[in-house]
């Protein structure tokens, strides 16, 4: 029992000094940056390359990701929204007003996804409305995924340096 005591000692279960937790950040995000609206990354870069075929299947695949992506959005689009800002301020005001730090790490893991969600609900209404095909559609995807990128670099920086700030603060208070 001494070893698990020790174990539990070292390893702090706490959600910002978790390595599980950091991993899920890591993961996330590069999941996130290689799927672009549903779509692999390398399959826009093998249609854009080859053509033909490849391209064809790019297009297909993006239309299905954004019809099904929109005609969720359109169906339920007020029940999204309030859901989705419920539990973020449920998650806001638990983690940051009463210090509750599972709930400040789970706010910053959602928060910058939804805004990726709001940015290729976005993207997907312009590729509908004509940037579907060919060179458009490229650019749409690879500006969509530099914005998703953005977000995830600076969500990455901002969570290490709250949570390095937070590992901080209870080292010092114990």
């Amino acid at each position: 029992m001494d070893v698990i005591d020790k174990a539990f000692e070292v390893i702090d279960m706490r959600s910002f000094s978790n390595l599980w937790y950091w991993i899920a950040l890591a993961v996330m995000w590069s999941s996130v940056n290689y799927w672009v609206l549903g779509v692999p990354y390398d399959m826009i870069q093998r249609a854009r390359r080859e053509g033909g075929k490849a391209q064809s299947d790019l297009e297909d695949l993006v239309r299905i990701n954004t019809d099904r992506l929109l005609a969720l959005v359109d169906q339920g689009a007020m029940v999204l929204v309030a859901l989705g800002s419920f539990w973020l301020s449920v998650l806001a005001v638990s983690g940051f007003y009463y210090d509750f730090e599972f709930a400040q790490a789970v706010f910053l893991l959602i928060f910058p996804l939804s805004l990726v969600v709001l940015l290729s609900i976005r993207a997907s209404r312009r590729i509908r409305a004509g940037a579907d095909t060919g060179e458009a559609l490229y650019r749409r995807l690879i500006v969509h995924r530099l914005w998703t990128q953005v977000i995830g670099m600076v969500s990455i920086l901002v969570t290490g340096m709250y949570g390095t700030w937070q590992n901080l603060s209870i080292s010092v208070l114990n």
